[in-house]
């Protein structure tokens, strides 16, 4: 049997509806949250100042010359064979790709206004 003509048309539509959805930003709540999580989660390895410790320093500095997607692949998907777990049961793809730009841009402290 021979799939709808219309089928692969379809599929394009739901995997740009997901790239858009995937895309959007966190409101300011989840922001707040996020920060959080990395102040202490991340920073119980990366230090409570994100200076290093048994995981690599994760300020502006130490980030300039990494790509992107790379932080976001690292921060959804963990580092098989080392102690970074993935994150992806505790945040969406564009929560990763939020919180890789503020690492590149310095991260926000607890309680500071965030933006998009």
């Amino acid at each position: 049997m021979a799939p709808h003509p219309c089928t692969p048309l379809a599929l394009l539509l739901l995997l740009g509806v997901a790239q858009a959805e995937s895309a959007v930003p966190p409101d300011a709540a989840r922001q707040q949250a996020l920060v959080h999580m990395v102040r202490q989660d991340c920073g119980s390895c990366h230090g409570m100042r994100l200076t290093g410790g048994l995981g690599p320093a994760l300020t502006r500095e130490a980030l300039t010359d990494r790509p992107l997607e790379s932080l976001v692949a690292t921060i959804y998907h963990g580092r098989p064979g080392t102690p970074m777990p993935p994150w992806r049961a505790m945040l969406n793809e564009a929560e990763a790709r939020w919180v890789a730009v503020q690492l590149q841009q310095g991260f926000p402290k607890e309680n500071a206004r965030q933006t998009p």
